[in-house]
């Protein structure tokens, strides 16, 4: 069964196996504003956790969005490139940036769940 987890950087990860879909939270979102850009990564990429997969920018500030976990990029959301607004829409679905394939699944234990994450938001 597919696992949901955040990070304190306000990115999602849906594991299934050892596949992992990112993309930014619906508060990430929230807070950019209109996106109107995203620059993702190459399939074949090997991204680290905790370091730049990504660019997401919207109308006020252009924003890094960091891998939470090691791996290698297997797929990217091509309709993002032609509707980057799909972010703001649907973040936590639809609006996805990447899949990775696992590197280290002991990575995932530092990522937070969605009771975790809620708290952290509410806490500010």
């Amino acid at each position: 069964m597919p696992e949901l987890r955040f990070t304190k950087d306000h990115e999602w990860i849906l594991i299934d196996g050892d596949t992992a879909t990112v993309g930014i939270t619906n508060h990430a979102q929230g807070q950019l504003g209109d996106v109107v850009f995203v620059d993702l990564p190459a399939v074949g990429k090997q991204v680290t956790k905790g370091g730049e997969a990504a660019v997401v920018e919207s109308v006020k500030a252009a924003s890094e969005v960091y891998a939470p976990v090691t791996g290698e990029v297997v797929a990217i959301n091509g309709e993002l490139s032609g509707d980057p607004s799909l972010v703001n829409r649907a973040a936590e679905t639809e609006g996805w940036f990447m899949k990775l394939k696992l590197a280290d699944p002991g990575e995932l234990s530092d990522l937070m769940d969605k009771a975790a994450y809620d708290k952290f938001v509410a806490e500010g």
